[in-house]
């Protein structure tokens, strides 16, 4: 246990962060490392599971600013070189090698056990300066005279009730939306909103050679998909996510659904013919959602407690790590300049909404019947770079016009969203006065 187990002084932090996962623990880590007092709260015990572990290549350059990018292969968490498709008769797609694309150490990126990578990131922001607290639950937001936003109530492991001032609020809350729930800001995604159901295999199959730690995305009818994410420890991460009314179609019971589904797919079968499943199946949905606001006064909103996104190309850690980046850069301007009002985040908004609308685009695009990366390859061979820049995660560069528009002479892609660049300068009648 890494916590701390002292009593929270209020002491006027200059940021308290909601949640100790990839975005809380990075955002608090940099604020740390510039001399700002920060508290991070955790509503579970810690360390704890979490599902999401394959890496996009381009989660190396915030792993790389926290020092953390060489620790990686020091915990010996499974290399990742490539991922590949398959479509539903098991024929395999050419694997997009990210070092073929790019000579860079984050050519080479990972499958991790997320329980330890919150870990080492956590365990990075206290060793900056940072004091954490698990079990220690946020029950509300104190608000001031004028309503803005100037701390938490707090309940720990005990049921003690705490209040907590800030000079910022940042929401790392991940799905739990801590502030888009309560403000009722959540909106989901037009179209994407897939179910998941995923469990874990032991002594399934291995692709030879570099492809032994490949993700993989294998194809099911409906539009459907399985991953495959090769793990250390001879473990295997499988989900699959589809429509709730396909996998549902026969009834609730996952492992009834996961056995019949594996059979939609050869390569599947074939991979997981030779392993055992271990441990339970889980279950999500309402899987695309984005927040009105990314952030008010005093407060701002950061990885899936501000939006969360298809995970059909990993993007859920590298846009919490990036985002958690961003939003740290944010508040210590805000903090630096005694601007911490709704304006002080509106770049910061701006930044991650524009990476999460061209990674939107893209999974827009795989979804429909009409598209396929090889029919899009094959049309236009000298697009791959800006499809792999994509699929990297290098979405920050103004390089994908002509990408998008040849998707779109293949099928229609979605229009932005416009809310989650917003920011709200005032706020109601306050709930409870600091």
């Amino acid at each position: 246990m890494s916590a701390t187990r002292t009593p929270i002084e209020d002491q006027n932090w200059d940021a308290v962060v909601i949640g100790a996962g990839p975005a809380g623990g990075t955002c608090s880590a940099l604020l740390a490392e510039r001399g700002h007092r920060v508290l991070i709260l955790e509503k579970e015990e810690l360390p704890r599971y979490h599902v999401g572990e394959s890496m996009m290549p381009f989660c190396w350059h915030t792993l790389d600013r926290l020092g953390l990018a060489q620790k990686m292969d020091e915990l010996g968490f499974q290399q990742k070189h490539s991922v590949q498709f398959v479509t539903p008769d098991g024929v395999v797609s050419k694997p997009f090698y990210f070092f073929l694309h790019d000579d860079h150490p984050s050519a080479i990126t990972w499958q991790v056990e997320r329980k330890e990578f919150d870990q080492m990131i956590f365990e990075q922001a206290q060793a900056k300066g940072a004091e954490l607290r698990d079990q220690h639950k946020v029950t509300q937001f104190l608000r001031d005279d004028a309503g803005k936003i100037c701390g938490v109530r707090v309940k720990d492991q005990l049921g003690d009730e705490k209040a907590v001032h800030a000079k910022v609020v940042v929401d790392a809350s991940g799905r739990d939306c801590a502030l888009a729930s309560k403000q009722k800001w959540r909106n989901r995604d037009p179209q994407l909103n897939k179910i998941a159901i995923w469990t874990y295999f032991e002594g399934a199959m291995r692709d030879p050679g570099l492809d032994a730690g490949s993700t993989t995305v294998a194809y099911i009818p409906e539009k459907g998909w399985f991953w495959y994410i090769p793990m250390r420890d001879n473990r295997v991460s499988v989900g699959i996510v589809a429509e709730r009314d396909y996998l549902y179609r026969d009834g609730r019971d996952p492992a009834e659904i996961f056995a019949r589904e594996i059979q939609e797919n050869q390569w599947i079968a074939d991979h997981l013919e030779p392993g055992r499943q271990v441990g339970e199946y889980w279950v999500t949905g309402e899987y695309s959602y984005r927040s009105e606001y990314c952030a008010t006064d005093n407060a701002v909103l950061i990885g899936d407690a501000f939006a969360f996104l298809d995970p059909v190309f990993s993007s859920g850690v590298f846009l919490a790590l990036k985002s958690g980046e961003l939003a740290a850069d944010a508040v210590h301007r805000a903090l630096e300049s005694g601007d911490t009002s709704a304006s002080a985040f509106a770049d910061y908004g701006d930044q991650i909404c524009t990476a999460i609308e061209r990674m939107r685009k893209i999974v827009y695009a795989f979804y429909h019947e009409d598209f396929s990366f090889g029919k899009l390859v094959k049309a236009h061979p000298d697009l791959r770079p800006a499809l792999t820049d994509l699929l990297v995660g290098n979405v920050m560069v103004d390089q994908f016009d002509e990408l998008f528009e040849a998707i779109e002479g293949i099928c229609p892609l979605p229009a932005e969203l416009d809310y989650g660049r917003r920011v709200l300068e005032s706020q109601p009648t306050p709930v409870l006065a600091c």
